[in-house]
């Protein structure tokens, strides 16, 4: 049995943005994966709402993604292939994000990883291109339009550090894109998609 671990922060949770709640099993792109690979793979699901990657949350060390990945890592270092699905919530007002932040950041989780399991497949999924719905939601406090600026910058070094230290790149936002209600977070339409066609991607990895 192959086994995957689903990194990432409230769209790998399963943040449901018509009630704030959670999507169930069969309605989250983790849960789905999970179904569609069947039983030759076990698909550790290890999302959490706001979780960063390149700064601490002062809240809780779970949130704080590339403080906690290493942290998991080294108990659990048995995983065939890491998703990473981080970075959205590094482009909130109130942290300084940026390229070089970036750059460190994913070099420090992808060492982890490596330093865990060297056998270790590692993909990584870029931040989510919110857009202006944003400004009209609960989470306007937390982003505005200088944190779509932020995150845009930021991808040209994902897929280049990506090439760079062979790992594999999947972006979401090439297959779906956020809900009007939010413009952050997926619809159970949008995390269907995503399963799928990450399942296909899976299944093609050498």
């Amino acid at each position: 049995m192959k086994k995957i671990l689903c990194f990432g922060d409230s769209n790998t949770f399963g943040f449901n943005p018509e009630n704030a709640g959670r999507y169930d099993k069969q309605n989250r792109w983790s849960g789905i994966l999970s179904k569609i690979l069947g039983n030759e793979y076990y698909i550790a699901e290890e999302g959490m709402n706001n979780r960063t990657a390149f700064f601490a949350y002062p809240a809780a060390l779970k949130q704080s993604g590339g403080e906690y990945l290493p942290i998991y890592i080294k108990k659990h270092n048995d995983f065939d292939i890491c998703i990473i699905q981080l970075g959205t919530n590094d482009a909130q007002i109130s942290y300084q994000l940026d390229e070089n932040v970036v750059r460190t950041g994913l070099r420090r989780m992808i060492s982890a990883i490596r330093k865990a399991n060297p056998k270790t497949k590692i993909i990584l999924v870029p931040p989510v291109k919110i857009t202006k719905d944003i400004l009209h939601s609960e989470f306007r406090i937390l982003f505005d339009t200088i944190s779509m600026e932020k995150i845009l910058r930021t991808f040209p070094v994902w897929e280049k550090f990506a090439k760079n230290n062979k790992c594999l790149y999947f972006d979401f936002n090439k297959i779906v894109t956020p809900c009007k209600i939010d413009g952050l977070h997926y619809t159970k339409e949008s995390h269907q998609i995503i399963a799928e066609k990450l399942a296909e991607f899976i299944l093609n990895i050498q």
